[in-house]
């Protein structure tokens, strides 16, 4: 065998082993996130958020195509939903808590498509500072074999989100300003706007994932803002995890409840607490160790709280207080005021903040039931210019073992591509892959080596 041959032999070995390392079809590499971020996200286009970790399709094709347009939202799905070549029928496909139907497939086609206005099909909306947030959810749901002793699919949920900039128009007309009258003027600036968010690891700004694993923190800030209103001090009255966005649904669990009391912090081995000092009196911050359901596959939570304001001169008192229940003095301690305003922590006993006669329930009775409030104001919204009914979700909680797929517990973003969000190639695949390219390229080592023994070797690499 000439040097050509020997060069030969080890080109091919390095051919072989960068196609088996490279990606000629775009698989997301083990790096990528779960959740994909789908159109402009710079704030001034509407954009799309997908979760499809449930799914775990098995191909690099998306398999659900979202499209946020003005006034409603277009969800198409790829009927061969998990890659694997068995299509899945239209009628298992539902949108919304409402299971609102897809348009007429036609059998032949490989989408199934979803239209629907943005306040139907049980969509929840969520007002912030800087947007407008309606919440879906795609829901595929099996029909049971014919045999009820094994199963052949199991259930999943794609949870869908179309994010509004609130200081751009979102419509390609131009937006015609007219003058309005004293009054109408005067209620625009006294309404309240309340919001609540997710914070990164510094508290600086809004957390760009809401994926988390057991043992992290969740940090949470509520806010109100207003314009010519008087100071207001913000509290929040309670606040509900649960696995639907319907926040009277089962299991359920208050981890913020008797008007202020941050219950989650009396379990042992919790760092739940009101961070204190507060940033400013509007705004109010806490910590809550991530959990999740026992018995609950999904790996999802919704988080539902009611927001209220009082006069930031009002002194805080058993109907206005943030409490903590501190581990290393054993006691329930306030953010501000007096340690009396938080006695009634322990009891249940604490009053209506709404100051009538009823009283909250004791942990033990209020099991499974939200404690009942006068008149709620939806998502957002104002209630009697003090409160509002605000919500976070869904957050991905997974545990340790599982992990998460980018750093600092974020799940990454995709890049910009008009619309959907594709799986990714399983790691074990990758790993396959990267094994057979080092042993092609250890064999071809050894073969050059077994030459040079028998004096085969080309000139220039014998010792």
């Amino acid at each position: 065998m000439g040097f050509g041959s020997y060069f030969g032999v080890a080109l091919l070995c390095w051919v072989l082993a960068s196609a088996a390392s490279s990606d000629p079809w775009g698989f997301p590499s083990r790096n990528s996130g779960m959740w994909r971020l789908r159109g402009d996200s710079s704030g001034s286009q509407p954009w799309a958020r997908v979760d499809l970790s449930q799914l775990r399709a098995l191909s690099p094709r998306p398999a659900v195509a979202v499209r946020c347009q003005e006034g409603q939202l277009a969800v198409t799905v790829r009927r061969d939903l998990f890659g694997t070549g068995r299509p899945v029928r239209a009628a298992e496909l539902s949108l919304g808590t409402a299971s609102c139907p897809p348009l007429s497939p036609n059998a032949a086609q490989t989408f199934v498509t979803f239209v629907a206005a943005l306040h139907e099909c049980g969509s929840t909306l969520q007002v912030t500072p800087d947007s407008l947030i309606y919440r879906t959810t795609l829901f595929y749901k099996p029909t049971r074999s014919g045999n009820p002793l094994i199963v052949r699919a199991t259930p999943a949920e794609v949870p869908i989100e179309c994010h509004y900039p609130r200081r751009s128009n979102v419509s390609s007309g131009a937006v015609h300003p007219t003058w309005a009258p004293f009054r109408s003027t005067v209620a625009a600036e006294e309404r309240l706007r309340f919001s609540l968010r997710l914070m990164d690891d510094e508290w600086s700004r809004e957390r760009l994932s809401n994926g988390f694993q057991l043992g992290d923190s969740l940090r949470f800030q509520a806010d109100v803002t207003s314009e010519g209103h008087v100071p207001l001090r913000l509290f929040v009255d309670q606040c509900v995890a649960t696995t639907t966005p319907d926040r009277s649904s089962s299991p359920r669990y208050a981890f913020i409840d008797l008007g202020g009391c941050l219950v989650d912090s009396r379990a042992e081995d919790t760092g739940s607490t009101f961070v204190s000092p507060r940033p400013r009196p509007e705004s109010l911050r806490f910590l809550v160790d991530a959990f999740k359901f026992a018995g609950d596959t999904g790996n999802l939570l919704y988080i539902s709280c009611h927001l209220r304001v009082s006069p930031a001169a009002e002194a805080p008192n058993s109907r206005n207080k943030a409490c903590s229940f501190s581990k290393a003095s054993g006691l329930w301690a306030p953010l501000e005021g007096t340690a009396a305003i938080c006695s009634c922590c322990d009891t249940g006993s604490c009053p209506s903040p709404a100051g009538d006669s009823r009283e909250f329930r004791a942990p033990a009775a209020r099991m499974g039931r939200r404690v009942r409030r006068d008149s709620p104001g939806q998502r957002g919204e104002v209630s009697g210019l003090t409160e509002a009914d605000v919500s976070v979700g869904p957050l991905l909680i997974l545990e340790p073992a599982q992990g998460l797929t980018s750093p600092s517990g974020s799940l990454g973003s995709a890049g910009n591509t008009p619309q959907g969000a594709a799986g990714g190639i399983p790691v074990v695949i990758q790993g396959l892959l990267l094994t057979a390219a080092t042993l092609l390229s250890l064999t071809a080592l050894g073969m050059l080596l077994w030459l040079c023994r028998k004096r085969l070797c080309p000139l220039g690499m014998s010792q």
